[in-house]
């Protein structure tokens, strides 16, 4: 099977988001002229600002995205024969990465190319890109006896991908911003991306141009459009429409290629003719997109037990990996056959959101922040300071 987009990151609540998978800093209103908080104190001086707050809400759809990311990635040893699996996995890829990269555009609406950022972007997404991508490599020459296995920045492995198209969108988007018409731009390249072979492999850019449109996407959507889709109508809609989602990937399990939904190959590699990649495109296009609305229209707004796992999923993505494929390489699922059956698809699915829960964690963060945020100071020009 080609390698499945996996994907997470941590989103900022407001566009001054860490440029590492979409952190959340959150945005500080200004506040009002008459104020308590605006007005002077005794001494003169201006009252301090209120402290940073986060948002329930964005860090309850990156804690869910991330576990249904895991549980997705877990499905795929033991849905071969399954139509159900199948369909339930087909489902779910619709619109996990989609929703998850949206929110990542709307916390990059700030990125400018400024010092500040562009380190934070490079500690954040590029030092974890290479540490990972090469230890994913050591991963499969030593654990999974591939001798012979390349170790190479230029061809993203198993989930790393998202790291490098992340990056790639960031850089980008002042571009993005400057364009009168961003999104048909995006789409177009996204379609035009379907029907060219000649891509290839290198930095995973079918992927990177194919998911493109929801970032851009993200990048255009304002705090007022998360107010409407979590209005109660829209959630009333969604049950139906999640109903007749599975209904319809029952039907279409056996009939339907995942390649369509892992967007990294054109409609030729996947011996399609080529205006299919485009028709495919766009339809994958919306059917993600009204599916990703139902998916943050349900996504609690208060503080839950799990809330405070969001500002960890960095972790959770890109370290579940190693337990994904190590039981592929130990040969877990050929062993235990029964994994395989419907008491097996149980028990995987909740090992899997289990195990990336405590990925989340902040104890694993903080044992993991030398490769997820490094301090690299040293590295970097001091900014001149501000007279």
């Amino acid at each position: 099977m080609s390698q499945a987009p996996s994907e997470i990151q941590r989103a900022s609540i407001t566009p001054e988001s860490r440029e590492s998978e979409p952190r959340q800093e959150q945005t500080l209103t200004a506040p009002e002229a008459n104020s308590p908080a605006a007005k002077a104190s005794p001494s003169g001086t201006a009252a301090p600002a209120p402290a940073k707050r986060r948002d329930a809400y964005f860090d309850n759809v990156k804690y869910l995205a991330i576990v249904l990311v895991a549980v997705a990635h877990a499905w795929e040893p033991v849905m071969e024969g399954s139509r159900t699996t199948r369909a339930l996995y087909m489902v779910v890829y619709t619109f996990h990465m989609p929703a998850f990269i949206l929110v990542s555009g709307y916390f990059s609406r700030s990125f400018d190319m400024s010092p500040a950022r562009v380190k934070r972007l490079i500690t954040g997404v590029a030092v974890p890109y290479v540490l990972f991508e090469t230890a994913y490599s050591l991963f499969k020459r030593f654990a999974g006896g591939v001798d012979d296995a390349p170790i190479t920045l230029l061809d993203p492995l198993f989930l790393t991908w998202f790291l490098i198209a992340l990056f790639i969108w960031r850089v980008t988007t002042p571009v993005w911003q400057s364009l009168r018409h961003p999104l048909p731009v995006a789409l177009t390249i996204a379609v035009l991306a379907s029907v060219t072979p000649g891509i290839g492999d290198d930095l995973d850019l079918q992927r990177v141009c194919q998911l493109l449109p929801f970032f851009v996407l993200g990048l255009l959507m304002k705090p007022e459009h998360f107010q409407m889709i979590r209005r109660r109508e829209v959630r009333l809609a969604a049950v139906p429409l999640f109903a007749g989602t599975l209904l319809f990937a029952y039907w279409a399990a056996p009939r339907m290629q995942l390649g369509w939904f892992y967007r990294s190959n054109s409609a030729q590699e996947m011996d399609f003719p080529w205006w299919s990649g485009a028709v495919m495109t766009l339809a994958m296009f919306g059917c993600a997109l009204v599916l990703t609305v139902a998916f943050l229209a349900w996504v609690p707004r208060r503080h839950m037990w799990f809330t405070a796992l969001g500002a960890g999923t960095i972790c959770g993505y890109l370290l579940h990996g190693f337990l994904i494929r190590g039981a592929d390489y130990w040969g877990l699922f050929d062993r235990y056959e029964w994994l395989k059956g419907p008491a097996g698809l149980v028990v995987v699915s909740l090992v899997a959101a289990v195990a990336v829960t405590l990925l989340c964690s902040p104890p694993v963060r903080r044992v993991m922040r030398f490769a997820t945020e490094p301090d690299m100071n040293w590295a970097f020009r001091r900014s001149p300071a501000k007279r």
